[in-house]
């Protein structure tokens, strides 16, 4: 048993060597080959120390497992040893690296000159100008060098490949007639590839200008995107970028790449509406962008390696986020989210897929090699018709809310007719009802309007029986007067008439002058210049109370006027005296009157209305005096002032005052702070009445303890030509 074992461990031994040996590359005419592990040994130079004068005698090459060259991010520089044999009828064997984002790519080769010996010779470099081709767009997307070898001869070269992306290196070496051919399909492929990129691109762009959806712009930014990245994934940038190779793979490639997936999940966004549709997944949807964001700080500094890992990583965490959202949503009943669902979910698996052909996990063949390239096809199509689906979707849902509506419609229809029986006969019985209580109402607001007329006349007898007591107590002082001084006055002009009979009987009998002494005598008695003296007091006091008589009767004359109703011209100042004049028996003696009257100009005013408002306004500053319990320098002000287009009436007192409450409600009819059986409410509710029909304001300000001020505006030309109510 031993033995068989040590027998099979020499055999694994002797295969796994006789494996690991390197064939000689055979290439006959219209065959092509991929450089695999088969044919070439590897040199790794992690230092990048190796130069091409040394790389001959190096005797580091070595066999490696994988099938196809592959650069790492710890191994950014790598050479390769391979022998051809060329059996084509050319003199040179096209080798390309196609589909694979490399910096670098230089063929070194010993080539011998007559005289070298022991096979020495110079090394030499090939270019990747290829003069043997008639048109360059056979070379364009590909890193093309034409190995230079004649045929029916055999030749060692050795590659150095340079690149900082993770890449399996593709290596072709093919006869001439091949490479045309295969490079000539190609082209034909790209072209149809980049021409429906770009009617995709224009018929979303004209769909949007028509349809106005967002969604469609951002579908286009994608679709744009979507083009260049595969472009360069295809070999093809050189055409939108030509120039330094390594700038293009180092900046813009993955600048592209990163720009794509912002575009991607901008439509995702605007398509599906993820803020609010899935709003706890939009913290994430957003930090995806903060992926791209990161990559594409990378790439700026110069660190192009974790630029490009980042950007693989984001693809994949956006890929199985944006599947695992749509998949939500389609559960929850959106449609459209299916197309994605197919579209996202084959991204991600050709997206794992050439991440596993690079790491050498999968092989590398022309399935894995166009992975994805097809699923950007497959996914541009599929957004396409999800699109077109969505429309579709908003349509249908229009036009089953239309039905809905519809039906609900003919129900409400329905409803309605069944109700409206119901309800003219209801209206018939409430019509009834209200023609009742109509009459009913009809007959209340007669009892209220009575109500109302008998409650203003009790108010206007109120202000009559003030007006008429204090008119009594005016007019009986200066009576009194008069006739206190009727009797004496009466007794001297008696006395007087006396003397002048006798005189006048001493006069006819001027023989009897016994009368004329008599007359003399009663003279001296009756002290005729007292007499005098007492006639002319008499009568000056007479005069007096006939003056004050008269002062009384004008301004009863005044009041006489309180329910005219026509405009006249009249003076406020005179207003005021004529107010005060009747209130003068009503004001204690420790309330002093202060009418500090401006020189105004005459109004247009109902001057008994405005008496009215004088009245009770002053009255209520009285009695506010009145009832404060202590009385301290009490006075009542009345000002005139004269604006421009109307005149100012200021009342001030320093009566109880009033609190915020009060002052708000003193306008309101039948609100009173007075006892009941005092006061009705309805003075400063007819106040205002009378000032609103001047057109005029009146404004309140008072502070409990302090006193009232009551300010009236009233506009100089008042035009109304009558008032429309009594108060």
């Amino acid at each position: 048993m031993k033995k068989i074992l040590l027998i099979l461990c020499f055999l694994i031994k002797y295969i796994s060597a006789m494996a690991l040996v390197t064939d000689t590359l055979q290439v006959s005419n219209n065959e092509s080959y991929y450089l695999t592990n088969r044919y070439f040994e590897e040199l790794e130079d992690h230092n990048k120390t190796i130069v091409p004068q040394d790389i001959f005698s190096n005797k580091d090459f070595h066999p490696i497992k994988d099938r196809f060259p592959r650069l790492k991010i710890s191994k950014s520089v790598t050479w390769l040893k391979f022998t051809v044999t060329n059996n084509t009828s050319q003199n040179y064997l096209p080798i390309t690296i196609s589909k694979s984002i490399i910096d670098d790519f230089d063929i070194y080769f010993k080539e011998t000159r007559p005289g070298d010996k022991n096979g020495d010779g110079q090394m030499a470099l090939l270019t990747s100008k290829s003069p043997q081709y008639s048109s360059n767009m056979l070379n364009k997307g590909v890193m093309l060098i034409d190995a230079s070898i004649e045929p029916g001869t055999t030749r060692t070269f050795f590659v150095r490949i340079k690149s900082n992306a993770t890449v399996v290196i593709p290596i072709q070496i093919q006869s001439a007639d091949k490479f045309i051919q295969k490079r000539s399909i190609e082209n034909m492929i790209n072209g149809a590839f980049i021409g429906m990129f770009i009617i995709m691109a224009l018929y979303n762009l004209m769909l949007f200008i028509n349809v106005g959806d967002r969604s469609y712009l951002y579908y286009v930014v994608y679709i744009v995107f979507l083009g260049l990245t595969q472009l360069f994934t295809l070999g093809l940038g050189s055409y939108i970028f030509p120039g330094n190779v390594a700038v293009m793979n180092t900046y813009v490639t993955p600048l592209i790449r990163i720009f794509f997936g912002f575009s991607l999940l901008l439509f995702a966004g605007e398509f599906l509406q993820f803020k609010t549709s899935l709003k706890k997944y939009y913290s994430v949807y957003q930090l995806l962008f903060l992926i791209y964001i990161i990559s594409a700080a990378a790439t700026v500094t110069g660190a192009t390696r974790i630029a490009y890992t980042l950007i693989t990583w984001g693809a994949i965490a956006t890929s199985a986020s944006l599947l695992i959202a749509v998949i939500i949503l389609y559960i929850r009943g959106f449609k459209p989210a299916k197309f994605f669902i197919i579209g996202w979910g084959l991204f991600l698996i050709a997206l794992l897929l050439t991440i596993a052909r690079n790491s050498g996990f999968i092989p590398y063949n022309f399935f894995t090699l166009n992975l994805l390239i097809g699923s950007a096809v497959v996914e541009l199509i599929l957004f396409s018709v999800a699109l077109a689906d969505k429309i579709n979707f908003y349509r249908r849902q229009n036009t089953e809310s239309q039905l809905a509506a519809l039906a609900i419609a003919k129900q409400n229809e329905r409803l309605i007719t069944q109700q409206n029986v119901f309800l003219e006969n209801k209206v018939r019985e409430r019509t009834l009802e209200l023609i009742e209580t109509n009459q009913s109402l009809s007959v209340s607001l007669d009892t209220l309007k009575a109500a109302q007329i008998q409650l203003v006349e009790t108010e206007k007898m109120a202000s009559l029986g003030q007006l008429t007591a204090g008119i009594a107590h005016e007019i009986n002082n200066p009576i009194n007067f008069v006739s206190s001084n009727v009797a004496p006055l009466r007794l001297d002009f008696n006395e007087l008439f006396n003397l002048l009979n006798q005189y006048q009987q001493a006069a006819n009998h001027p023989e009897n002058t016994g009368l004329l002494k008599e007359a003399n005598a009663y003279c001296n008695k009756i002290d005729v210049p007292f007499v005098k003296d007492e006639i002319l007091k008499l009568l000056n006091g007479v005069e007096e109370g006939a003056n004050r008589t008269a002062e009384i009767v004008q301004s009863l004359r005044t009041f006489s006027r309180m329910d005219e109703l026509e405009l006249v011209e009249a003076n406020i100042n005179t207003a005021v005296l004529s107010t005060l004049v009747i209130l003068r028996s009503s004001i204690p003696y420790y309330i002093e009157i202060k009418p500090i009257l401006d020189n105004v100009e005459p109004i247009n005013c109902y001057l008994g209305k405005l008496n009215q408002v004088l009245l009770n306004l002053i009255n209520n500053s009285i009695q506010a005096i009145k009832a404060k319990r202590v009385h301290h320098n009490e006075s009542v002000a009345i000002y005139t002032r004269d604006a421009t287009d109307h005149v100012i009436i200021e009342i001030t007192d320093t009566g109880i005052g009033m609190n915020e409450h009060v002052r708000q409600r003193i306008f309101e009819p039948f609100f009173t702070t007075k006892p009941v059986g005092e006061g009705t409410g309805l003075g400063l509710s007819i106040v205002f009445g009378i000032i609103e029909k001047h057109h005029g304001t009146i404004q309140v300000q008072s502070e409990p303890g302090v006193g009232t001020t009551v300010t009236i505006n009233i506009p100089k030309n008042l035009t109304a030509p009558k008032m429309d109510e009594e108060y």
